[in-house]
């Protein structure tokens, strides 16, 4: 499993985090960022392409995988805002209180062992009106849809890096501290179980 999680697994998320309908929805999100950005689960950096350099002074971006950040520097070479990576989970960054003006997370919330814990360190180190911009695909609304998202979740996770497809958006982000400003969902094409989506901004209460 270490091999799968270090070769295959990175280069599978970033083919499938890629596709058409996923790259669209980030590029309705990304570039409403501004000032410095600190982006959780930079991943390969596929929302790199889309942040507004006359917007954005920095990016920082977290990820556990210095696999993933390998693709991930390769992008960050190709834009004109400067970007740090940093291969460590979101809790060990020694990041100062409102030290961030925007917070991106996009399809990682659902990987986070504890997402709670990982959003209330988000509200920390965002600034007082800085905003929170996500893009995470979650629980839907469909009772029929839910069975199989509960059904599939203990198969799926040890496949997708630890990926949960039933957690509650909204739900998580409220007990986190925050209040959504802004909310659209739906579905991506594809499975079902995999595809409903909540894109927005929120703020910290």
């Amino acid at each position: 499993m270490q091999l799968y999680e270090r070769y295959i697994l990175p280069h599978l998320i970033d083919f499938a985090c890629g596709l058409g309908e996923v790259m669209q929805a980030r590029a309705q999100i990304i570039p409403q960022a501004q000032g410095r950005v600190l982006e959780i689960g930079i991943g390969s950096g596929l929302n790199l392409a889309f942040y507004d350099a006359a917007q954005v002074s920095a990016i920082v971006g977290v990820d556990p995988s210095a696999e993933m950040q390998k693709l991930a520097r390769q992008r960050a070479a190709r834009i004109a805002i400067p970007v740090e990576m940093i291969a460590l989970e979101l809790g060990q960054i020694q990041a100062s209180v409102a030290s961030f003006d925007s917070i991106v997370c996009t399809f990682t919330l659902c990987t986070i062992p504890d997402a709670l814990a990982a959003l209330q360190e988000m509200r920390r180190v965002l600034k007082p009106g800085g905003r929170l911009l996500f893009c995470e695909h979650g629980l839907a609304p469909d009772a029929s849809v839910v069975r199989w998202q509960h059904r599939l979740t203990p198969y799926w996770k040890p496949l997708a890096g630890g990926c949960h497809l039933n957690r509650d958006i909204p739900a998580l982000l409220a007990a986190g501290g925050f209040s959504i400003g802004q909310l659209q969902t739906g579905y991506l094409k594809g499975p079902r179980p995999m595809t409903y989506v909540y894109r927005g901004w929120a703020q910290s209460l």
